[in-house]
């Protein structure tokens, strides 16, 4: 006799318990893939042979990229020459708007460039607000810990949430994780982003922690080489392995009159 057998009312509530977690897993799954098909993974999933260009469309674009730069190399320039943290700051956080309104006057989507806004304002808050220039990136700080926290227990509960997000961008929903090769590629490259936000904490807690000009400058300048430039190759890395994953199905040719009619 099997331990369902013994206990039916257990082996419902493991199979109620499966099927909510499949549902919740479900729903986070199309989340995520409505996210990064709107961010670079999206842009690259839907391509064919990855090239410079597609991979400079998914990260924004030219324009994407400055919006992206400009701001955190405008505070590092600033400050490191001026040891100005209200100029600095009020400095970056006008380029950002300025950003912003070049799109909102060209009828562009403004999301990019109206996230970074945001971003930038609540990190110029925090720092007038202290009077320390440090504080202009403790947002990003906690922004990274709570990504790595996301990702490291997705790791530990089995449900990555890259293999999550490319499942249900690449139209094979939950179905991966009943291939165990499928499965340990996903853990895999949750592991990596992962290790890629960790990254950043080991390098810019202490920078952060240390509340020395230098180590402002020094924060400031770690912040702009850890973001795009380990960002983009990992994207690829990610497009590489997920479409090796995930084969495109190729479509059946529709059946010709005469064979239906035979």
């Amino acid at each position: 006799m099997t331990d369902q057998q013994r206990d039916p009312e257990r082996g419902a509530d493991e199979t109620g318990a499966e099927a909510r977690d499949d549902q919740v897993a479900s729903t986070l799954g199309e989340s995520l893939a409505r996210a990064a098909r709107n961010s670079g993974m999206g842009q690259l999933a839907d391509g064919g042979t990855p090239t410079a260009t597609a991979l400079l469309s998914a990260l924004g674009g030219v324009r994407g990229l400055l919006e992206t730069i400009l701001p955190g190399l405008v505070f590092l320039i600033l400050f490191t020459f001026t040891q100005n943290v209200p100029l600095s700051i009020v400095v970056s956080v006008a380029v950002a708007v300025v950003f912003t309104v070049v799109r909102i006057a060209g009828k562009t989507p403004i999301t990019q460039a109206l996230a970074g806004l945001i971003g930038v304002g609540l990190s110029a808050i925090f720092a007038l607000i202290t009077g320390r220039g440090e504080d202009y990136f403790i947002l990003g700080i906690w922004t990274n810990a709570a990504y790595a926290a996301a990702l490291l227990i997705s790791i530990l509960v089995r449900w990555p949430l890259i293999g999550l997000a490319a499942g249900y961008l690449m139209g094979d929903g939950l179905a991966w994780r009943s291939v165990k090769s499928k499965f340990r590629v996903m853990q895999a490259l949750t592991f990596l982003w992962f290790l890629l936000f960790a990254a950043r904490l080991l390098v810019q807690v202490p920078l952060y922690l240390a509340h020395t000009d230098g180590a402002t400058s020094a924060l400031a300048l770690t912040k702009l080489l850890m973001g795009v430039p380990l960002y983009a190759p990992l994207l690829l890395v990610t497009w590489f392995v997920v479409k090796g994953q995930f084969p495109q199905k190729p479509q059946q040719a529709p059946r010709s009159p005469e064979k239906n009619a035979g």
